[in-house]
């Protein structure tokens, strides 16, 4: 019932928002004052828009006019679409965009404070997903993980790998994204200590500890990698495979079965270097650098970060660093994910960036030079993550989705006096930004999204959102400020949907109602603070196992964004599209930077 209120309380402030068949797009959280300020309109009829008003939302009087308007392209039903640029209005306070005789926006906030707590939020999803001892069900899971496979010797032994997150609504664990995961979030401490709070234990459940929330995460992860690598030269890369998926389950009463039992255990891939299972065929693995490099940089920055919470164990895991990059060097080459009985994996095909920031951070930890001609000559291996600028890719083709190796290297270097070098990398982080943005002018996208609408298209689009943040913060060049802005307001609203693609942020916006979820499934929760995939392209949807947008979920329409899907891609809040309204753990992960950083930037500008 509380749900069937909300969303008729949504569908009535939006009737008031616009008059029929035309809308305003607008970033839900709010805006910084002195941030790029951008509202889309739609119209499913051919307007003419030359003006439009800023309205105090408390006075009711007009506060700001502008003609800074830009029409844009059609987007399949909509005919006109215009961007409306407010950006030299800093005044605080709570406002609404008027366009007079075609459409209101929602009403938003200008303020110093529209992201603060926000990276906090999404924390929130992160222990939902935690394997082992889940404080959301305050109940233990997958305590007889697991049985190794791969090992030229191991083969079928027992080996402790409790603890980690689990992928997304499935209960598969992977080093690929765990890693990013566990990087992304010591990247945004590191880098914002003072957005984090303590709210809960170490455990998941709430109280305080001393220690900041994030760090509880981050150390939670890396004791799962510390036991995904027992032994020296041995790595492991994923626990569980798609065998998991028949049906909706808890993670305490998982019944799956992989040959020893229900209950009683899971496969543990090892990194062989070889190709493994996939489906009735066999994966393109050529190596295991891809994940080594993402031991190495894991462990040797954990090391330092942790080093003042948990001495004893940043030092065993600062130890393993070294030697876990050393089988990158031992095994060149990528190292992919296995399934069993579908053909869909992480089909990472690059490695060289793993291996460039596995390098960089052992620089950090070391001071060893070699560290840098090292990850100089990875980093010239790949000058720009391939997806950049492409119309399409594989799923989770080039992984991590930004190489955070080349900003490491470019801080290196311009620490070191040596600004050739620090150009060369700062170069290489500005062409994957020139070539997304160069995408999004050529397809008149008013949304200014130059992002492929492949499987997971949210978390490249936080990845190009996190570039353009430190590119601008390195250089001081604010000439992609407007896409970081568009790329930002995205995610929460300013979309052809109009949704946020966090769910519960805000909580008195729109978000997503029906998210793929075992919590959602089993009624018993919302995987709050989750960031969705996000959008896919039409053909993507429709080649897709298994997924559809037929929903038996009481009070939610099964299409209800048929009016506004631009044609080329398509978004469904509807629980059984898995293609674009799962939440993803690593997605999540990567958004602590970008939202710890506003949060940052706004404490600045109050």
């Amino acid at each position: 019932m509380k749900r069937f209120l909300f969303i008729s309380l949504v569908v009535s402030l939006c009737a008031l928002c616009a008059n029929a068949g035309a809308w305003i797009r607008i970033n839900q959280l709010g805006y910084l004052p002195k941030a790029t300020k951008v509202a889309v309109l739609m119209s499913n009829d051919k307007v003419a828009v030359t003006s439009f008003q800023l309205v105090n939302a408390t006075t009711g009087k007009t506060a700001y006019t502008s003609k800074a308007v830009k029409a844009a392209g059609a987007l399949q039903y909509m005919k006109s679409t215009y961007r409306l640029n407010f950006s030299d209005f800093s005044k605080s306070g709570t406002y609404y965009i008027k366009v007079n005789g075609i459409a209101q926006s929602p009403q938003f906030r200008i303020a110093g404070d529209v992201y603060d707590g926000t990276a906090d939020f999404v924390l929130n999803y992160m222990r939902q997903q935690r394997c082992g001892y889940n404080p959301f069900q305050r109940d233990t899971c997958h305590q007889k993980d697991g049985y190794i496979r791969y090992h030229p010797t191991k083969e079928g032994q027992h080996i402790d790998v409790r603890g980690g997150w689990h992928d997304a609504a499935d209960l598969l664990q992977y080093t690929t994204t765990s890693a990013n995961a566990i990087y992304q979030m010591m990247f945004a401490y590191q880098q914002n200590p003072a957005a984090f709070t303590d709210h809960f234990l170490a455990n998941g459940l709430e109280g305080s500890n001393g220690i900041p929330d994030i760090i509880d995460e981050i150390y939670w992860g890396l004791e799962w990698l510390d036991r995904m690598n027992p032994e020296k030269g041995e790595l492991y890369n994923q626990i569980a495979d798609d065998r998991d998926h028949i049906g909706t389950k808890m993670p305490k009463d998982d019944p799956a079965d992989y040959g020893y039992g229900p209950r009683n255990g899971r496969p543990v891939y090892f990194v062989n270097g070889k190709p493994q299972q996939r489906g009735h065929f066999m994966n393109a693995t050529m190596g295991g650098a891809s994940t080594a490099g993402k031991f190495a940089s894991d462990f040797a920055f954990g090391s330092r970060l942790l080093a003042s919470f948990y001495p004893d164990f940043a030092a065993k895991i600062g130890a393993k660093a070294a030697d876990a990059y050393q089988v990158g060097i031992d095994l060149p080459g990528n190292a992919q994910t296995v399934s069993v009985v579908s053909p869909y994996i992480y089909e990472e095909d690059n490695w060289v960036d793993d291996m460039e920031l596995g390098a960089a951070e052992l620089y950090f930890s070391t001071k060893d030079s070699k560290y840098i001609t090292q990850a100089m000559e990875y980093g010239r291996r790949e000058p720009v993550t391939p997806w950049m600028g492409a119309d399409s890719a594989r799923h989770y083709q080039w992984y991590p989705f930004m190489n955070m190796g080349h900003y490491q290297l470019a801080k290196i270097a311009a620490d070191a006096g040596n600004a050739r070098l620090s150009r060369e990398f700062i170069s290489n982080m500005r062409a994957g930004i020139q070539r997304t943005y160069d995408r999004a002018i050529a397809n008149e996208n008013p949304f200014m999204w130059g992002v492929p609408g492949i499987w997971c298209s949210n978390n490249l689009t936080t990845a190009m959102l996190t570039q353009c943040i430190l590119y601008r913060t390195l250089t001081g060049d604010r000439t992609f400020e407007e896409m970081e802005g568009s790329l930002r307001d995205w995610l929460f609203g300013c979309n052809p949907w109009g949704t946020s693609m966090v769910v519960e942020l805000p909580k008195t916006g729109v978000y997503p109602h029906a998210p793929h979820s075992n919590w959602v499934f089993q009624n018993y929760g919302m995987p709050t603070g989750g960031l969705i995939d996000g959008p896919v392209y039409t053909s993507i949807f429709n080649s897709l196992k298994g997924v559809n947008i037929t929903d038996d979920m009481p009070h939610v329409t099964a299409n209800a964004y048929l009016e506004f899907q631009p044609g080329d891609v398509v978004y469904h809040d509807n629980t059984h599209d898995y293609s674009t309204n799962e939440p993803t753990m690593d997605g999540t992960a990567s958004l602590t930077f970008p939202l710890s950083f506003y949060q940052t930037e706004g404490a600045k500008q109050k």
